[in-house]
């Protein structure tokens, strides 16, 4: 967690989430890079290239370069390295594309949430983020002051496909000193013995260096309610969570957990890419 990139609209969600950011990078002697999108009116035509809406940009341009110099003299950002970057484009494209080009490790961003309508047709722009990074992305909703992981919920099927992801989420409960919960929500429909579902974990497990860890089952209706539910018996601090990545068709139909918990979960969560 050298380079966390925190893309922000200058609301107070992604002000909470460079506040995590910060304490972040001061644990991990890191650097913070603040990105702000810029949406033009005119960002579906070619009307940016043009000569007669250049003042236009420049005044856009000029007025998010003050936001962020003014955000970088913020208390909390003291003996950071904070590098600035204002970028003419879609928000979640440019998002991925400067973190790619800037090889960071972990992007950070504040949300709304979505719900209804909006998140079936549009998403928020942290639930397309998720879907589509290949680094970790931790969602922040809530002014969190002191951010320890003391409980780090790590929710999976503990397929083989899950080891990669895994091995991010154990790195990222290693520095924060945290108990890594693993736990497995029974479902109706997808209903593992006890004993079954104990195997599975110790085997998933067998070869990671987990400073401290713990497996749990779980039964609910859902995975979902499974996952939230359990977070709150323990008290947890953080869920973490793999994700495929589903686009197009197969994401409507099949529909995303990681995603769902983005939208509506509480609780920071942190998403590792399979």
């Amino acid at each position: 967690m050298k380079k966390i990139l925190i893309p922000t609209d200058f609301s107070q969600n992604a002000e909470y989430a460079l506040k995590v950011a910060a304490q972040i990078a001061k644990k991990n002697n890191g650097e913070i890079i603040l990105l702000h999108m810029l949406e033009l009116p005119h960002q579906s035509s070619d009307a940016v290239g043009s000569g007669t809406d250049i003042p236009e940009i420049m005044f856009f341009k000029n007025a998010a370069i003050r936001k962020l110099e003014e955000l970088m003299d913020e208390d909390y950002l003291d003996g950071l390295k904070v590098s600035e970057i204002v970028q003419f484009e879609l928000a979640f494209d440019g998002i991925l594309k400067i973190s790619q080009i800037n090889n960071v490790d972990l992007i950070v961003m504040g949300s709304h949430g979505a719900s209804g309508y909006k998140e079936m047709f549009i998403g928020s722009n942290a639930e397309k983020v998720v879907r589509n990074s290949d680094v970790p992305v931790l969602i922040i909703k809530k002014e969190q002051g002191d951010f320890e992981v003391n409980n780090f919920v790590f929710a999976s099927d503990f397929a083989d496909e899950a080891k990669k992801p895994f091995e991010k989420a154990v790195e990222f409960a290693n520095k924060f000193d945290a108990t890594l919960h693993l736990v497995m929500v029974n479902t109706p429909n997808n209903f593992k013995s006890t004993s079954n579902a104990e195997e599975i974990m110790k085997n998933f497990v067998s070869g990671f260096n987990v400073k401290n860890i713990a497996t749990h089952i779980y039964n609910e209706t859902n995975v979902e309610k499974g996952i939230l539910n359990f977070a709150n018996t323990i008290n947890a601090d953080l869920i973490g969570m793999s994700t495929h990545g589903r686009k197009g068709l197969s994401h409507f139909f099949n529909g995303s957990i990681s995603e769902d918990l983005v939208n509506h979960a509480k609780l920071p969560v942190v998403t590792f890419k399979i």
